[in-house]
């Protein structure tokens, strides 16, 4: 006879034993000496009695335990033990608990510290990673679909924030690649939003890269009255055109005057490998400078608060504020986009040791080892034309152009 909610109700086990009520069909409820009620099912399976557990009543209800009973019987109808595809169901849900979103980024990250990514890359990825964390990182990866990635790259973008949600998509997706890789994803649904989102307007840095006006910037810069290592900062970046947080954590060790040489660690470059910059005359002239006011501490440029801390670069771009240049005009990384406007436009370097120089990574392997085997001795001439080049606009206050200013003779060179 079939079991009521009534008669489960009013029925409780006897002191020290089970009592197991049938509900037909192999469903049963064992009701326990503690008090608790029990959904179970006796089947056979390969010749032997077996039990499966179905959950406790009333959490499941008598209509839920005769469904979870149908279910079971199907599997076995298709020669499947439902007592063994529970506890796979079970290992599944497991792995996927344990195989989330932000359980697999925080190993993507963790392998990029690995890797010696910058600490300015780290940190940016903690904080994309932040961004997504909220809506999606308790999910499993496998659960993650294209709209939930949509819906959190919209809120980036009603934010105004459209290149943030550009490179959102991105790093999401380098999540999901690195969950295909170790074998715990099988597609990557960014994929799906190539097009879906609002296009950012591209922004230069800005750069003044006309002579003149370059020219007037570098006799401002002479002319700076405030702090001197500001204005030796200024001056080493139109020089040697590194980028602004190479100059700001400079340290005395890493420059050679006498072989005229500033070596750059990896640890302290964008792309993680060592960067050797030579020196014209005038920016071992400009180094010397330096030195006499902070030559005692470890750092080129050590800032207001302290000899152990570097100059900000806020503080170098309010230093070209103060000069009269607006964000619009110049900022402290315009002069990388200045060298390389003018040195290609002049004709006279090979572009593959204008990129050496600035420190682009080349893709190829081979080309990478060819231009730091070949380019060397054309870089020292570059830089010496380039700190000669700079002497001559700052000195001329006429317009002239790139190709007369700029000249490469013998005594533009100094030789």
């Amino acid at each position: 006879m079939s079991l009521t909610d009534r008669q489960i109700r009013n029925t409780n086990a006897s002191i020290g034993r089970v009592v197991k009520l049938s509900d037909g069909e192999g469903l049963q409820l064992w009701l326990q000496p503690s008090g608790a009620k029990l959904w179970n099912m006796a089947y056979r399976f390969d010749g032997k009695q077996r039990k499966l557990a179905l959950g406790p009543y009333p959490r499941i209800s008598l209509k839920d335990a005769r469904t979870r009973r149908d279910e079971a019987k199907m599997l076995l109808a298709e020669g499947l033990d439902p007592s063994r595809q529970k506890r796979l169901a079970k290992l599944t849900a497991i792995a996927q608990n344990a195989n989330t979103f932000a359980t697999i980024a925080d190993e993507l990250l963790a392998q990029k510290r690995r890797e010696g990514k910058a600490p300015a890359t780290i940190n940016k990825l903690e904080w994309l990673f932040g961004l997504a964390k909220p809506a999606l990182g308790a999910l499993p990866i496998t659960a993650v679909q294209a709209p939930e990635v949509l819906q959190v790259l919209r809120g980036v973008e009603a934010r105004d924030r459209l290149e943030t949600a550009r490179r959102l998509r991105s790093i999401i997706g380098s999540v999901f690649r690195f969950a295909i890789a170790t074998g715990r994803a099988s597609n990557d649904p960014t994929g799906a939003l190539r097009g879906a989102l609002v296009a950012p307007t591209v922004r230069h840095r800005a750069a003044i890269v006309e002579p003149t006006a370059l020219g007037e910037l570098l006799r401002a810069i002479d002319g700076h009255s405030g702090m001197p290592e500001v204005r030796g900062g200024l001056q080493l970046l139109a020089l040697t055109f590194v980028r602004p947080g190479e100059l700001r954590g400079a340290q005395w060790v890493e420059v050679d005057l006498d072989k005229a040489v500033w070596t750059i660690p990896g640890e302290r470059m964008k792309m993680r490998r060592p960067h050797r910059i030579p020196l014209a005359r005038q920016t071992i002239a400009a180094f010397k400078n330096l030195r006499a006011i902070t030559g005692e501490a470890e750092l080129i440029l050590p800032g207001a608060r302290g000899r152990g801390r570097p100059l900000s670069e806020n503080t170098l771009n309010a230093a070209l504020r103060r000069l009269g240049y607006t964000k619009d005009e110049m900022t402290s990384h315009g002069f990388r986009a200045a060298a390389s406007s003018i040195l290609n436009e002049s004709g006279l370097w090979n572009p593959d040791a204008i990129e050496a120089q600035l420190a682009h990574v080349e893709g190829n392997a081979i080309r990478r080892a060819y231009a730091r085997a070949e380019f060397w001795d054309e870089r020292v001439k570059m830089m010496q034309w380039w700190a000669n080049g700079l002497d001559e606009i700052k000195a001329s206050r006429k317009v002239i152009p790139i190709a007369v200013t700029l000249n490469l003779s013998d005594q533009t060179l100094g030789r």
